[in-house]
């Protein structure tokens, strides 16, 4: 069995709590137990928490779940950029994956809530594969 951690942002929480929710859901159809969840302020601060999961012998793999909405300025794509570099990083680091349930930058609320489904689902579809496979 493939277990998992996930941590999930609070900001845009009326759209990340439904990817959670979704992203558990599919774990358990896959056969993998989701062990651990952490909740950050927002996707910005996500790398601590998925090494802190990483570095747990129980865990497998991360799954990363977000979404970050284009505001005023691009902020959500300095943002956006950061947090995959890192994530990949930590990745290779712990030698486990990271599946990337981020979706944005540049992303409307609406299209945000519409990619749901999507991508909580691929994070953690892409974190099951890469143990059984790699």
């Amino acid at each position: 069995m493939v277990n998992l951690g996930i941590v999930v942002s609070e900001f845009n929480y009326d759209i990340t709590s439904k990817m959670l929710e979704r992203a558990k859901e599919h774990a358990k159809f896959l056969g993998a137990e989701v062990v651990d969840v952490i909740t950050v302020p927002g996707a910005y601060d996500m790398p601590i928490a998925v090494k802190k999961l990483l570095s747990k012998s129980e865990i497998d793999g991360v799954a990363a779940l977000g979404a970050i909405v284009q505001g005023d300025t691009k902020h959500d794509e300095a943002i956006a950029s950061q947090i995959m570099r890192k994530l990949t990083d930590l990745s290779l680091e712990y030698d486990k994956p990271v599946g990337l349930g981020i979706s944005g930058p540049g992303e409307t609320r609406a299209q945000a809530m519409e990619r749901i489904d999507s991508y909580a689902r691929r994070s953690v579809e892409a974190v099951v594969k890469l143990v059984k496979n790699v």
